[in-house]
């Protein structure tokens, strides 16, 4: 069984965060392993407290992983602060990691920063050129590209600047936009634009997550860049479309739409 990793915050309330990233995982038959970089304490109307794991156990859980399974992809995702980000940048190198996905998590749902002020040059300058792909949606692309998003050819540029700052390959996710949801690739030679409808509900706590984390098991499982990127999306927009309700703010999309389709289990989103 191929693996993938996830180094994320923990969500309490399992919509998004590591428990997000395990199971798409595990929706695409990747055994998920994580390193956990933050706790937080929220729910599906917001983040009200964030506490950090010390460097020291960030790396033994890095390194615990490493010294026992094999690791076919990484995504990372939350890494709060610039302690995080200078550890882990003078760390995973040394592992030869294959496929690392980047979530550049900023800004929650509702509107709590996750990554502090510090560390976003930090995370600029020392794990973009680490990653095979970057994936931010419009705010976290004008925060990385130092301008305002407004329009497709907005996102392409943006593609093409994190690019440029190092990272093999940048996906601007389209969410934020009116119209149709489309998403840029630029993988350093071509622009690639992923269309899907927009899909009218309020239940999407988790949504990026989920998305880059499909990519990654993608990638774990040996698919090309496009097409990883192709079937996540596809994915992920299935499991919007089937997103439920769940506490008194924005609901969960459903990692698991599918499996329990297979399986005669009628789901809560109907």
């Amino acid at each position: 069984m191929q693996t993938a990793l996830t180094i994320a915050g923990s969500d309490s309330s399992g919509g998004a965060g590591l428990q997000a990233d395990l199971k798409t995982f595990a929706a695409h038959g990747v055994f998920g392993l994580c390193v956990v970089t933050a706790v937080t304490a929220q729910n599906t109307v917001g983040v009200f407290a964030v506490e950090d794991i010390s460097r020291a156990c960030i790396l033994a859980q890095l390194a615990a992983v490493y010294a026992d399974i094999p690791v076919h992809a990484v995504k990372i995702g939350m890494v709060s602060r610039r302690e995080t980000i200078i550890a882990l940048a003078e760390s995973l190198p040394s592992y030869r990691p294959l496929h690392v996905v980047l979530d550049p998590v900023m800004i929650s749902k509702s509107g709590f920063y996750l990554l502090q002020a510090d560390a976003i040059e930090a995370l600029k300058a020392l794990l973009l050129p680490l990653a095979d792909l970057v994936t931010p949606n419009i705010p976290e692309a004008t925060e990385l590209m130092g301008q305002t998003i407004h329009s497709l050819a907005d996102m392409e540029q943006a593609a093409r600047h994190i690019v440029a700052l190092g990272a093999k390959a940048a996906l601007i996710k389209g969410g934020h936009l009116s119209g149709e949801a489309v998403d840029v690739l630029y993988d350093g030679r071509s622009l690639h634009h992923f269309v899907s409808p927009r899909i009218n509900t309020p239940h999407t706590h988790g949504t990026g997550c989920t998305l880059s984390a499909a990519i990654a098991a993608n990638l774990a499982q040996g698919l090309p860049l496009v097409r990883a990127v192709e079937l996540a999306k596809a994915y992920t927009s299935g499991a919007i479309a089937h997103g439920f309700a769940l506490g008194r703010g924005v609901g969960p999309t459903h990692h698991f739409y599918d499996l329990y389709k297979r399986a005669g289990i009628k789901d809560s989103s109907n």
